[in-house]
């Protein structure tokens, strides 16, 4: 018996048509997160403008402390943004994260390691040009992860400010790598920016965690009972000494994100539908506006293109992520064996890896757990930070706009819903109701132009009529 041959259409197709509920997933949570990318535009625009204008107030506003001392819980304004607003952010990633394992992109491990590959080049790479700037400068490694990472909703505002449609194919391979991102940065945050453990109040945290886990198994309802048990344990790990966002990573991962008979939705999937505009809408823009006021008189910028650390950060985010992720999506290709969508070029995943060099949110974040103390170099990295984030969409922003209208063309290609049914034409090409339909209304639209024919023919036959 001879062997089956292998045929070109049975490679795998990298960026190719999504499944149609990954589409509209997909759909919804962009949609959230690009508003949210605004919001956190001028968020940081604030910030610059507040801490230097007025930047009296804004010190004494971000060091304003409250919060309930006994438990060890009295902690600056700033303090609570980055260790509580932002437990919001990395719970909804930890949702996102598990929904993506078992119901979306990552759920096929053939699948998976495209983004998988691409993503941890993309942190690689940045994170080894940050160690070889410093080395050779004669500058300090500690900062070695602070462009590491992707922020998604700052990507998806600069494709709303310049209006870049991109296929979904392509939204998709940036959202996942924004997710493999957030796990990895919440992995790095866990381990190399952990001194002291608290080993009581970890345990609390995880007999808070298991609690929580069993609640949901029983299928218990109920925000007045996870509320609280939520605060219970972030308010643990926090005095663990282990970084208080890893327990909203850790309560997301448990949540369930498949569906059962009769769910339109998981319960994993409605609480990010209603927790995401919260995380998008507040918590990060507020985290930015208490860590984005960089103090530009202090020299914060001069000193961003001569101190090898803030030019390791620059150098990291706008060369190392699009080298790393381009580098690496190449690869796995070549040894996966998987083709390129056909309407797609190797130049469309360039400009993707460029954009995904805007590293604010988790970097500004790293930025302060990697020189906890030293004001004047947090200040002088997260001014590289931002530059690095400026540069990497400018940089992003003309790549885009050389195929703009191509991805136009493809992005309408797959949105068309002729037959108004509230489905893309493009996912009902194999049903047979889709081509009646489609009958049908060409067939009213041949009648109506019958009738103007007719209309136009005895017009033109009186008398009076034009030659």
């Amino acid at each position: 018996m001879d062997a089956p041959t292998r045929t070109p259409s049975s490679r795998r197709t990298f960026l190719g048509r999504l499944p149609l509920p990954e589409r509209n997933y997909l759909a919804d949570a962009l949609r959230t997160e690009t508003v949210g990318g605004v919001i956190l535009l001028v968020a940081a625009i604030a910030a610059l403008l507040w801490a230097n204008t007025f930047g009296s107030s804004y010190d004494a506003v971000s060091d304003l402390h409250f919060g309930p001392g006994f438990l060890g819980l009295n902690l600056s304004v700033e303090h609570w943004a980055a260790d509580g607003l932002l437990a919001i952010f990395f719970f909804v990633a930890g949702v996102e994260l598990k929904r993506e394992l078992v119901a979306g992109e990552l759920r096929d491990p053939r699948a998976a390691a495209l983004p998988v590959v691409a993503a941890l080049c993309g942190m690689a790479v940045p994170a080894v040009v940050y160690t070889l700037v410093a080395v050779t400068g004669g500058g300090s490694t500690d900062g070695w992860a602070v462009p590491t990472a992707t922020d998604i909703a700052f990507a998806l505002a600069v494709l709303a400010v310049i209006g870049t449609s991109l296929p979904n194919a392509l939204r998709a391979f940036l959202l996942t790598l924004a997710v493999v991102d957030d796990l990895f940065a919440i992995l790095i945050i866990a381990v190399f920016f952990t001194e002291e453990i608290n080993f009581i109040a970890l345990i609390g945290a995880f007999i808070g965690l298991t609690v929580f886990y069993l609640l949901l198994r029983l299928d218990v309802r109920g925000w007045y009972i996870y509320v609280p048990l939520a605060m219970v344990i972030w308010g643990l790990m926090y005095n663990s000494g282990i970084h208080a966002t890893i327990a909203g990573v850790a309560m997301g991962l448990m949540l369930r994100c498949t569906r059962r008979d009769g769910e339109t939705q998981s319960p994993g999937e409605h609480i990010e539908h209603l927790i995401r505009p919260l995380s998008a809408g507040v918590a990060v823009p507020l985290f930015a506006l208490f860590s984005a006021g960089v103090s530009l008189s202090g020299g914060a910028l001069a000193h961003v293109f001569t101190r090898p650390e803030t030019l390791g950060v620059v150098l990291g985010l706008v060369v190392g992520k699009t080298v790393g992720i381009f580098g690496g999506t190449w690869l796995a290709t070549r040894f996966t064996k998987a083709e390129l969508n056909k309407d797609l070029a190797w130049a469309d995943v360039f400009a993707v890896a460029s954009l995904a060099g805007i590293g604010f949110t988790v970097s500004l974040l790293i930025g302060e757990l990697a020189f906890v103390g030293d004001k004047d170099t947090i200040n002088e990295i997260k001014a590289a930070v931002l530059i690095g984030s400026l540069t990497a969409a400018l940089v992003s922003g003309v790549l885009l706009k050389l195929r703009v209208r191509k991805y136009r063309m493809l992005h309408e290609a797959e949105e068309l819903d002729e037959d108004e049914d509230g489905v893309p034409d493009i996912y009902e090409q194999d049903d047979p109701e889709y081509h009646l339909r489609m009958a049908a209304i060409h067939e009213k639209k041949a009648a109506e132009h019958r009738r103007l024919a007719q209309l136009a023919g005895a017009a033109s036959s009186k008398p009076d009529s034009p030659a």
